[in-house]
């Protein structure tokens, strides 16, 4: 896969998650976590198996081969990340979640460095320490002191636990290089499908769904469940977990701009903030000039 179309799928995958906070909103009032997180795999499991049958063409006795490497994505990925994250939302503020998702590229390059011993350039350095000002400012809209002034609570927490989840998943997407991308995704899902219908089924869902929320979990049943996943998982294998990690400071970015687009005012320390994220992911995409930190 070519450099650009990489950093490309990395913008798209992160472009894609950033509506699910924004779609979420209409979800997260009438569906519970588990709800959710069934739901999405649900709708997602009947697009990846078809797309990865038809594009990638694989030998599923393979890929089933794997599936000890694949049931732990699928814990991780899958399963976990997504459930702390919805319940997460439950007790805490989007702006509180943002701040502490902020830290992830952060922990994706300490981790990467730590586990599968990448090396972490000056450039890949400055520029994490760009674009994490970039996201403050958004965040903050320019009051940097708002981060210590913030009152952390329950939700807080388990938002960090989604975030160490999520940098335990990009580091074993590393491992499964020799597998193809969309194959191994679906069946992680359908794993995760599987793990979450007993909590599904006792959670007692409430149908019918108003207009809102049936167009939310759509929404991330395709594009953060299908598109971004593929995408993330494909980018990871070329580039590695701390260089891909940077670019989920663009979520912000990007929830932030749709925002903007549902009427939400935008101020001056936002779009310089945004600039910086930008700035931050131009950064650490160089190529590296042999200088290691």
């Amino acid at each position: 896969m070519g450099k650009y179309r990489t950093y490309l799928f990395l913008i798209m995958a992160n472009l894609f998650w950033a509506g699910n906070y924004v779609f979420g909103k209409y979800v997260v009032a009438e569906m519970t976590p588990v709800q959710m997180t069934f739901s999405r795999w649900l709708i997602a499991v009947f697009l990846l198996f078809p797309i990865a049958h038809f594009v990638e063409r694989p030998d599923w006795k393979s890929v089933l081969k794997e599936w000890k490497i694949l049931l732990l994505m699928s814990i991780l990925g899958v399963v976990g990340y997504n459930f702390l994250l919805y319940e997460a939302l439950r007790f805490t503020t989007s702006m509180n979640a943002a701040l502490v998702n902020a830290m992830n590229p952060a922990l994706i390059v300490l981790f990467s460095s730590f586990f599968l011993r990448e090396k972490i350039s000056l450039a890949k350095g400055l520029g994490l320490l760009v674009s994490l000002l970039g996201v403050l400012l958004v965040l903050t809209k320019g009051q940097l002191q708002l981060i210590f002034q913030t009152e952390y609570n329950l939700g807080d927490l388990l938002m960090l636990a989604a975030i160490l989840v999520w940098t335990f998943y990009s580091i074993l997407g590393r491992k499964m290089k020799g597998l193809p991308p969309i194959s191994a995704t679906a069946v992680s899902a359908l794993m995760g499908l599987i793990l979450t219908l007993p909590f599904f089924l006792a959670s007692g869902i409430h149908l019918p769904l108003s207009p809102k929320a049936t167009m939310g979990i759509l929404y991330i049943g395709i594009f953060p469940s299908v598109g971004s996943f593929i995408f993330w998982n494909a980018s990871i294998r070329e580039i590695g977990a701390s260089r891909a990690g940077i670019y989920l400071n663009l979520i912000t970015v990007f929830t932030a701009i749709l925002s903007m687009l549902l009427g939400n005012p935008v101020t001056f320390a936002q779009v310089l903030g945004g600039l910086l994220v930008f700035a931050g992911v131009y950064i650490t995409g160089k190529k590296d000039k042999g200088i290691r930190s």
